[in-house]
């Protein structure tokens, strides 16, 4: 029996603050520059489902290429350090993208003086150049961060746990997510959105923060790498999991991803949309009182699913969360006052966290032994790439009609609407019918 290795006295403090931190950086991209493009630069739906998109493209290629590359070299330390570093850099430089210093930069802007509607087309022309600066940021940034955390932290974590406690380790892990949620709409929630020097202190903050850390990961890391010679061909087990006869003896766990694909369009659909939707369309400005206490929430439901999946197995528990995430959708989409809209928010992030359980734990318990670092690349492209491309692409689609709002500039905003959630349900309903082709496939093979 393989005795379980003391943690070093670092170990738990790295964690801990490295993983908090990814978390509140990420949380800050995927929540927040949605709502900086479209307040500060009044940003069309096609434009945010741009920048998800690339941003998704970056970030799969990003971790696949760049967590190869840490195998190869067997570093971790390097790519953590430097990439955090980077990172927060990267952060801090959206600081830097408004209006006034996209005028200055790029004065060709400026209209004529005394030339009627000088002002409003500098204006409008900014915005054009800010949202495209943001897009490409957002693609830098994103490879710092993920090369960061996504590929060097994750990869760092599995080799420091090897030698057992792994549970604890991941368990800690875990929570991060849902506590960089209320760090950032706690921490936030006393700024107005509205006002440019808001967004100027939040990068700046948060820039700061993982530039900080970058640089304590210099004393609280301890290399963990792995040995250069056992990853030697690591351009071939990027490709491992896309050869035909891995997938023709692996189907059940092809299903599963097909299946976790259209999970995650389903969320991708609205997603990019929910905190515009709450804030331009319900006018519900102070929406931290509705969403944060719906995750804590749903936390706690997600757990017992967990716990239901280890006893009924993926067939008793996937239906309750795609179930859970229908009705979600449905009150969502009918619902406008506060309290109604808390239980739909409640329904939708029990069955959005659940259901990333429940399909998570069948995708481990599927992918061949040994091989599950083979399989994160395959991974990635099904909850992140795809979903990341064709999701934010439908919900624009939906939102091309939608109606606008015009802004004290002149300019106009779109406004979302409760269309997005319609779309999400009918994707879920796509979900239902191969899920329920898969557990076909599995009764068969059980038998």
């Amino acid at each position: 029996m393989k005795k379980q290795s003391p943690y070093p006295a670092k170990f738990w403090p790295a964690l801990i603050i490295f993983s908090l931190t990814g978390q509140v950086a990420w949380v800050v991209e995927n929540m927040y520059f949605n709502v900086f493009i479209y307040k500060m630069f009044h940003a069309s739906a096609a434009a945010i489902s741009l920048m998800v998109a690339a941003s998704a493209i970056a970030a799969t290629l990003t971790t696949v290429f760049i967590g190869a590359l840490s195998d190869k070299v067997g570093k971790r330390k390097v790519f953590m350090v430097a990439g955090y570093i980077l990172w927060g850099l990267s952060i801090i430089a959206f600081a830097f993208i408004r209006t006034d210093v996209i005028l200055t930069l790029f004065p060709s802007l400026n209209a004529a003086p005394g030339t009627a509607g000088a002002v409003a087309a500098a204006t409008a022309s900014a915005a054009s150049v800010g949202v495209t600066l943001t897009i490409i940021m957002d693609c830098v940034m994103t490879f710092f961060g993920s090369s960061a955390n996504d590929a060097a932290f994750n990869a760092w974590l599995t080799d420091a746990t090897d030698n057992g406690g792994r549970g604890a380790a991941e368990g800690v892990n875990a929570m991060m997510p849902l506590i960089a949620i209320l760090v950032v709409f706690g921490g936030f929630m006393s700024f107005d959105l509205n006002l440019q020097e808001s967004w100027v202190r939040i990068f700046m903050i948060i820039g700061a923060a993982v530039l900080v850390i970058g640089v304590l990961g210099i004393f609280l890391i301890t290399e963990t790498g792995t040995r250069k010679e056992e990853n030697a061909h690591y351009f071939a087990n990027i490709v491992y999991g896309f050869r035909p006869s891995i997938v023709s003896a692996n189907r059940l766990l092809y299903l599963t991803l097909f299946a976790f694909i259209i999970f995650n369009i389903s969320i991708q659909i609205f997603m990019p949309y929910l905190l515009l939707y709450y804030d331009v369309a319900l006018g519900m400005h102070n929406y931290v009182v509705i969403f944060a206490p719906a995750i804590l929430v749903a936390a706690i439901v997600t757990a017992f699913v967990g716990r239901w999946y280890d006893r009924k197995g993926f067939r008793g528990s996937v239906y309750l969360a795609v179930g859970m995430l229908m009705v979600g959708y449905v009150l969502l989409y009918f619902c406008r006052a506060t309290v109604p809209v808390f239980i739909g928010s409640l329904f939708m992030m029990s069955g959005y966290l659940s259901g990333m359980a429940v399909f998570g734990a069948m995708i481990r318990d599927y992918t061949p032994h040994g091989k599950a670092g083979m399989f994160q690349g395959l991974r990635i492209f099904a909850q992140v790439l795809i979903p990341g491309v064709i999701g934010p692409s439908i919900g624009a689609w939906i939102l091309r009609n939608a109606a606008t709002v015009v802004n004290d500039d002149g300019t106009s905003s779109f406004i979302p609407n409760e269309k997005i959630f319609l779309g999400a349900f009918l994707a879920a309903a796509v979900l239902v019918a191969v899920v329920w082709y898969e557990l076909r496939a599995l009764a068969k093979k059980q038998a």
